[in-house]
């Protein structure tokens, strides 16, 4: 199974679209919040069109949406899509993800939220920055930021999940959705 993983997108349908090419294989996506609005703190970003995203998001049908700090009770009026707060709890077979925005509480203490409701993985949004490493047995995955990202790359993330009698195998890649390529990071924790 292969879970595609964006976050704050900020109403650009240019690269709502980018990254929904990188993550055509996908059998699930899941979206880490901040969909629609662009933010007061941030330029309004390249493609962007609100409305237009809100027509391509709405025919999906296989997406799970965090709610995020710019997304707002109106938005939920026109996304067809329950975006979900504080947290998006996801079974994948073995495998358990939580996902949250990450703006309300510290990393630390959603790290052990999310540990403490057995995740596997967690998925944060809100920074903008990517971010993969290993928090004792729990993963922890910002895919950075589609549409204004601060570390220079647009991205996504796919987690490939791979099931066997004996064992489950889980790769994950930063993806940079202009180029295709995977995307090396090193996160020390």
């Amino acid at each position: 199974m292969k879970i595609g993983v964006m976050s704050d997108t900020h109403g650009s349908l240019l690269y709502f679209e980018k990254a929904l090419d990188t993550l055509s294989e996908c059998d699930v996506i899941l979206h880490g919040g901040d969909v629609l609005y662009h933010g007061p703190r941030n330029d309004i970003p390249e493609g962007y069109n609100p409305k237009g995203l809100i027509e391509k998001l709405n025919s999906l049908n296989n997406i799970l949406i965090a709610r995020g700090n710019c997304d707002a009770d109106v938005d939920q009026m026109v996304i067809n899509h329950p975006i979900q707060s504080p947290y998006v709890m996801s079974q994948f077979g073995e495998v358990r993800i939580v996902m949250t925005h990450g703006y309300t509480d510290s990393k630390e203490d959603t790290i052990k939220n999310a540990k403490n409701m057995g995740a596997d993985i967690l998925i944060l949004g809100h920074t903008h920055v990517k971010e993969l490493y290993c928090d004792e047995n729990l993963v922890v995955l910002n895919p950075g930021s589609t549409s204004i990202p601060k570390d220079k790359t647009h991205s996504v993330a796919i987690i490939d999940l791979e099931q066997t009698e004996d064992e489950l195998d889980m790769d994950f890649n930063l993806i940079d959705i202009n180029t295709k390529e995977i995307i090396s990071i090193n996160n020390e924790q």
